[in-house]
């Protein structure tokens, strides 16, 4: 090592890592998880209401709850944890009001929050009061640091703690049951990803041992990661090593809720149902405590991206981005996963060709299936548009001016026409700084090659059938000179051209002519595409687009003529 490189590695600054400690894997050598494929929707449980509402700067007001809780049953939400009553005065006001009004579906089962203190417990039991199906989500925290830092306890104290606190549970929700509520009971083993498996097992089947499920009425397990500690992988293994040692696991229901503080709490919770999970609680977009809870949308059309029906409608997503910034005050961001105002939009060259070459295939109908190169999903399956995947900046090049000219404007340019209007373009964006809207790209090709400058304009022109040709009788303007145009040939294009030759002394040559619709019905124009060639074969592209498919081809050949000039 040279003495100047010793210096840069004495001088480098480091991080404190040393004060962390990695966390040990589970030991699980036949673990199978990793060969599940996802092929079907787990129970779906909003905590938007909830969770999601406690890790705001402002709660939402009550207008705003309703707004999201009518949004959340809308997409098809049937478990929808509400609030956490007991916490506070708008929580229980709130539960009562969507009972008392009658606003929850009969297929639409609600979940409120408790600690494990008798108080709390009965609090909330009096606010789920009339509720015809209700999960009354029961917590305490059972990690190996919290035991010792926050409660001084021992693992059969916090067991004692859960079970007495079930026992009360069970005491006040007979009196529902019996009022004709029925009562599903989740136990969340607060902080599981940060305690030993075998307590976390002990616990839970503490619990069962005093609610007594049944196959018929299981209870729900929510083994959350209420702190992100280790890569998804150790939480599968922990869920798998934990359903291989739960007593009577076929009475419960295994729940997961992920956070996000290693940026992995999706994948955590794909991960954790490959392990056995069936139901996953999580909110829309990842809003919740620090950086957030599983992105419920996310995963939902991560299954949907696989032919999995996701059993939530999400096709409506620029009214659930509306809502839930409206409800929550906190911005989508442009490139969140297939809600972003840019997560679909390829300003690449190479990208946009790609997709426009992809769109053309599917637009064949060659194959039923999906299947656009960076597109994994259509975007109008989710409210978007194929005309938005491509938007052109000084980043992009001739597939995106192309897909822009084809989606937008119905004109697709020979390739030729496409290379020389690809420079024009460019200078535009580079000029601009920044991104080229639709109609700014329409207008360059306009004043190119349509309403080129120079000397020639179309006024009017007359045609007579003589025989087998046609005769023109024109009247252009030449600089401010209108002059008579009169030529024969065998067709209107043939007969122009002549015309132009003879009285212009215009050497022309047609070539690379094309005609096509723009448009349907009463509106339709016909757009003409065309090139004239000099003595040295140099080509020169003209535009013409008029209701009249001659008059289009006419105002193409002055327009190649006027940028002959201008060249």
């Amino acid at each position: 090592m040279s003495v100047e490189n010793q210096s840069i590695e004495a001088s480098r600054k480091r991080m404190p890592f040393q004060k962390y400690k990695p966390f040990k894997p589970i030991p699980l050598a036949d673990r199978t998880w990793p060969d599940q494929v996802i092929d079907k929707a787990p129970r779906w449980c909003s905590v938007d209401l909830r969770d999601g509402n406690q890790a705001l700067i402002d709660p939402m007001t009550p207008n705003e709850k309703q707004k999201m809780y009518d949004l959340l049953v809308e997409i098809g939400f049937r478990e929808i944890e509400v609030g956490f009553p007991a916490a506070s005065q708008p929580d229980f006001d709130f539960v009562r009001g969507i009972i008392e009004e009658d606003k929850i579906p009969n297929d639409v089962t609600i979940q409120v929050l408790c600690q494990a203190r008798e108080e709390l417990i009965e609090r909330t039991c009096e606010a789920v009061s009339g509720a015809r199906n209700v999960i009354f989500h029961l917590y305490n925290s059972t990690s190996t640091l919290q035991r010792k830092v926050v409660f001084n306890m021992s693992r059969e104290e916090v067991i004692n703690m859960a079970t007495e606190a079930t026992k009360v549970v069970k005491r006040y929700t007979d009196k529902l049951e019996e009022a004709g509520t029925n009562v599903i009971l989740e136990y969340s083993p607060e902080s599981y990803t940060a305690t030993e498996m075998d307590f976390a097992v002990d616990i839970c089947a503490a619990v069962m041992n005093v609610w007594q499920p049944t196959v018929d009425k299981k209870v729900i397990l929510n083994l959350p990661s209420t702190v992100e500690m280790a890569t998804p992988n150790i939480y599968a293994d922990q869920l798998e090593w934990f359903t291989r040692h739960l007593p009577n696991r076929e009475a419960a229901v295994i729940s997961l809720h992920t956070h996000n503080d290693r940026g992995t709490g999706i994948a955590a919770s794909e991960l954790g149902l490959m392990a056995g999970a069936e139901r996953i609680e999580g909110t829309l977009f990842g809003n919740g405590e620090r950086t957030g809870n599983c992105d419920v949308i996310t995963m939902a059309m991560n299954m949907f991206s696989q032919g999995v029906d996701p059993e939530l409608y999400l096709s409506d997503m620029p009214k659930i981005v509306a809502v839930s910034e409206e409800c929550t005050k906190i911005p989508i961001h442009v490139r969140q996963p297939y809600a972003g105002e840019l997560v679909f939009t390829a300003f690449s060259g190479s990208h946009q060709d790609a997709i426009r070459k992809g769109m053309a295939f599917v637009e064949s109908g060659s194959d039923s299936e999906w299947e656009v190169p960076y597109l994994p999903i259509d975007p109008a399956d989710v409210g978007g548009s194929y005309r938005e995947t491509v938007r052109v900046n000084s980043q992009s090049g001739k597939g995106g001016i192309a897909f822009i000219l084809e989606n937008y404007f119905g004109v697709a340019l020979p390739r030729a026409l496409l290379l020389e209007f690809s420079p024009i373009v460019q200078a535009l964006t580079e000029q601009k700084g920044g991104e080229l809207q639709p109609e700014e790209i329409w207008q360059a090709f306009v004043s190119e090659f349509i309403e080129a400058d120079g000397p020639y304009k179309l006024i009017d022109y007359q045609l007579r059938s003589e025989g087998d040709g046609e005769t023109c009788e024109a009247n252009i303007m030449v600089a401010e000179n209108e002059m008579a145009v009169v030529g024969e040939g065998s067709g209107p294009i043939d007969a122009f051209v002549d015309g132009l030759v003879k009285t212009l002394n215009e050497p022309l040559n047609v070539v690379d002519y094309q005609e096509y619709a723009l448009n349907e019905g009463k509106e339709a124009q016909a757009i003409c595409i065309l090139a004239i060639s000099d003595e040295q074969g140099n080509k020169y592209y003209g535009v013409g687009i008029s209701q009249n498919t001659v008059t289009a081809a006419y105002k193409s050949i002055l327009a190649a003529t006027n940028r002959k000039w201008v060249k």
